[in-house]
């Protein structure tokens, strides 16, 4: 099926009180408009336009493209009927279907867009528009029908008479329109308590011309509210929230509480996970099966293998964790690290930028940066891998089945070979060779009898004190 896009974001978003452009508004880490060019995007359409004010740039710059996508500006806000306008010139030579769908609609599913271009098609419709039946329809514009359940035309609330408030069928904003029919654009005229020129005209106009227009009832009010307050949006995030969630019960996602956890769109969950309150997974991250992530938990563009534990008050962020590992409590895994099968990074551990290879633990107050290590090396609680000189970042390498004491200090860059000890307590600044022992202490010397001759000597100057201040005199 032949069809372009067409995507109306020239609102301000006044309502908003806000002064970042309304498509831009964020849900769950993007913004509005790219939930809507997703849909189109997922659709195949020859072409997808985006039509702006004064904001243009800031959104070309804000949404990521997956397809041939041309960006328009109109240089005044004069109305949704301008803005289509400003497309047609775009359009030129283009036969098929023009898909219009607002920018602030993110809720929108594909199916519906299919459904509505399926019905279309199958009645020869010229235009045809989708509605759905609104609890409170004030804000919209009402669909308004003859005796015999036909289109006659859509009247916006501020216009609209009380016998015609009363309508509850109203206008989604969502047009499917054969591109012919465009040139009754230029037909419309400024509405008089505006002057803006509303592209719900176009269907009187139409019927005026003996054009076959419908509007369909396919729609659902959840799914095709407009956001144009913060409020508006709150409940858009709700619905998407609960829309998730919903999709990962059925296919076999377990959750402790589900009115806690916050999952973006684009992420995906294995089979048989279970995850605790206060859990965010966020971005383009990535859970296998069998996963436990408990509370507190954020995940961020991540890779998540099988078989993961990811414990209490964790951060990851941008890396990988590879299955049958264990992370956390109060760990932290910043960009650019991996963590190998079985590996075990603990409480109060930091990786940055590191390889951690499989079977290796880390359990406690531990630093890791810019490191490579190999596979079953144990690191001491306290360790640190000094990375930074004060200009330049350097590596450390660790080799397999290495044993790093507790209170250790890696200078890098060093490299620690394969089968090596690291005495407690040690400052390495020189390679360890493989199956060596490593030490930097100062010498232990025991004085005897210390404590007795401190115990001694203080209780003797407190003895002369306290006499002292007896009899009022100065110690």
């Amino acid at each position: 099926m032949s069809f372009a896009g067409v995507i109306l974001a020239g609102g301000l978003g006044k309502r908003m009180k806000s002064s970042l452009p309304k498509v831009l508004h964020t849900i769950y880490g993007y913004p509005m408009i790219q939930y809507v060019l997703d849909v189109l995007y997922g659709l195949n359409p020859e072409i997808i336009i985006v039509v702006a004010g004064k904001h243009l740039s800031k959104i070309k710059n804000s949404i990521k493209e997956r397809g041939s996508t041309i960006f328009v500006k109109q240089e005044e806000a004069k109305g949704t009927a301008d803005a289509l306008l400003r497309a047609v010139p775009v359009l030129k030579g283009f036969k098929g279907t023009v898909v219009v769908v607002n920018g602030d609609t993110p809720l929108i599913v594909p199916n519906t867009l299919k459904r509505l271009l399926t019905l279309h098609k199958k009645r020869m419709n010229v235009i045809s528009l989708l509605s759905f039946f609104a609890s409170k329809p004030d804000s919209y514009g009402r669909v308004i029908r003859n005796k015999d359940n036909e289109l006659l035309y859509i009247v916006e609330d501020r216009d609209a008479t009380e016998f015609q408030k009363k309508v509850n069928e109203v206008n989604s904003g969502v047009y499917a329109i054969e591109s012919e029919a465009l040139s009754i654009l230029e037909e419309i005229s400024p509405n008089k308590s505006k002057g803006e020129y509303y592209l719900t005209d176009m269907i009187g106009i139409a019927r005026n011309k003996a054009i076959k227009v419908d509007a369909f009832c396919i729609g659902s009010e959840d799914e095709l509210i407009g956001v144009n307050t913060m409020q508006e949006l709150e409940k858009v995030r709700q619905l998407m929230r609960e829309r998730i969630i919903k999709k990962w019960i059925d296919k076999g996602v377990n959750f402790m509480d589900t009115s806690s956890v916050f999952i973006s769109p684009n992420v995906r969950i294995g089979k048989g996970t279970f995850i605790y309150p206060n859990v965010y997974l966020e971005g383009n991250t990535r859970i296998g099966k069998g996963c436990y992530i408990y509370p507190n938990v954020r995940i961020y563009n991540s890779i998540i293998g099988e078989g993961v534990n990811v414990k209490d008050s964790t951060l990851i962020e941008e890396s990988t964790v590879k299955s049958n590992a264990s992370i956390g409590p109060f760990a932290r895994i910043r960009p650019n690290s991996i963590i190998g099968k079985g590996a075990k990074i603990g409480n109060f551990v930091e990786v940055k930028k590191s390889v951690i290879g499989s079977g290796t633990k880390a359990g406690h107050l531990t630093y890791l940066g810019d490191s490579k290590v190999g596979n079953n090396v144990n690191i001491g609680a306290g360790t640190i891998t000094c990375n930074y000189d004060g200009y330049y970042k350097h590596t450390t390498f660790i080799e397999d089945d290495v044993f790093i004491g507790s209170d250790s200090q890696l200078i890098a860059p060093v490299r620690i070979c394969k089968g090596a000890y690291i005495g407690a307590g040690s400052t390495i600044t020189n390679h360890v060779p493989s199956m060596s022992l490593a030490l930097s202490r100062v010498k232990q010397k025991n004085i005897k009898d210390w404590v007795i001759r401190r115990r001694i000597k203080f209780g003797s100057e407190n003895l002369k004190m306290k006499r002292a201040k007896s009899k009022g005199e100065k110690a």
